[in-house]
């Protein structure tokens, strides 16, 4: 079976009318839409597989890397040797990074040809990696709000919608402990502040931090590849500690796990070379007693693809991140069978559900 053509496919669906346009992953003001890229990967046999690449403002550079790198370096080979291609393409391309826009894409090409693996053996993924959970626990993950009354309003929602894990992107402390009044004791909030701090600050705002009751801190120094301060945060403040989302390869993976710096490991299948990789890191986290929560601030094929790698290879600590966006549609619809905080793993073939082609033809952009 050979890997005929790859196309790379931008979207971009903006945010549902009313919503508040000041909030954000990050806190950018008047965010009008969520970018993504997908990549359809299709066969001699007439199979197609899709993948995704992290999006936002690295879409345009993903897609080039997709369009000018690695097609033709994926074009003509045998769609059935993924990690070998794959180890090929990483190597060819090495030299122009190890991380970055070049890793987001060949997660999406990788994405896609297990998709295309699962389709060809007519099974869900979760089964071709070894077994399945029938449903996975799931948390809401909120943009940044900043503002207190809008971070209590969301907060409700969500617990409304049946959420009891929720994780914040808040960094300002009225926010944060305005989440926790609004959400009492009994529901887990966790706290992403993506990588603003050094250590000392770090320190200083943990103390303040202690009465939130987290259930980790994500990411709170910069840079994040600092492996040893997080492991001196998280035994000198006693707040577990998250990361790994912008964590590229299975060496650094095992060095931010033998430093002892996390508590919960988040590699990003869309991110970090897509399943191939992905799910390399469930047995190393098991070495040192970790558990995998899959980072999926997306809603399409690599969301999927953390369900199946989880569903097959994950933990009972695991769950899956549910990007709690207010967009005008979404990747797949209703397809997905949601149900407060659980998720069913699709058991259709490969991914098991394909995007939605209204979706892609409303939605697309240059």
């Amino acid at each position: 079976m050979i890997i005929a053509g790859i196309e790379a496919i931008p979207l971009r669906i903006p945010f549902k009318a009313g919503t508040k346009s000041d909030a954000s992953a990050w806190g950018e003001s008047n965010l009008p839409a969520a970018d993504s890229l997908l990549v359809k990967v299709t066969t001699d046999q007439g199979l197609a597989g899709w993948g995704e690449a992290f999006g936002f403002r690295a879409v345009a550079s993903a897609k080039l890397a997709v369009d000018q790198l690695i097609a033709p370096l994926c074009i003509g080979q045998d769609a059935t040797r993924i990690e070998p291609l794959m180890l090929a393409v990483q190597k060819k391309l090495h030299v122009l990074g190890r991380g970055g826009a070049l890793a987001f894409a060949i997660s999406a090409v990788d994405i896609a040809l297990w998709d295309i693996a699962g389709k060809a053996a007519n099974a869900p993924l979760c089964r071709l990696l070894g077994g399945g959970a029938a449903e996975l626990d799931r948390y809401a993950s909120l943009v940044r709000y900043s503002e207190p009354s809008l971070v209590r309003a969301a907060v409700r929602q969500a617990i409304e919608a049946g959420f009891r894990t929720l994780k914040l992107h808040e960094i300002e402390l009225p926010a944060i402990r305005a989440a926790r009044e609004e959400a009492g004791p009994d529901i887990e909030l966790t706290l992403d502040v993506n990588c603003p701090w050094t250590l000392y600050e770090a320190r200083q705002i943990a103390e303040e931090l202690k009465a939130v009751d987290l259930k980790w801190l994500e990411e709170p120094l910069w840079p994040p590849e600092n492996f040893n301060g997080l492991a001196e945060l998280r035994k000198s403040s006693g707040i577990p500690i998250a990361a790994g989302e912008n964590v590229y390869t299975l060496m650094d993976f095992e060095r931010l796990l033998a430093a002892g710096a996390v508590d919960f490991v988040q590699p990003s299948p869309a991110k970090m070379g897509g399943i191939s990789e992905l799910r390399k890191i469930f047995p190393l986290a098991a070495i040192h007693n970790i558990a995998v929560m899959p980072h999926t601030f997306y809603d399409g094929p690599g969301l999927l693809a953390a369900i199946h790698a989880t569903a097959a290879l994950g933990t009972n600590d695991s769950m899956i991140e549910w990007r709690w966006f207010d967009l005008e549609a979404t990747i797949y619809g209703d397809v997905l069978n949601t149900q407060g905080g659980r998720i069913s793993v699709p058991q259709g073939p490969g991914l098991g559900i394909d995007p939605d082609p209204d979706v892609i033809r409303a939605y697309r952009w240059k």
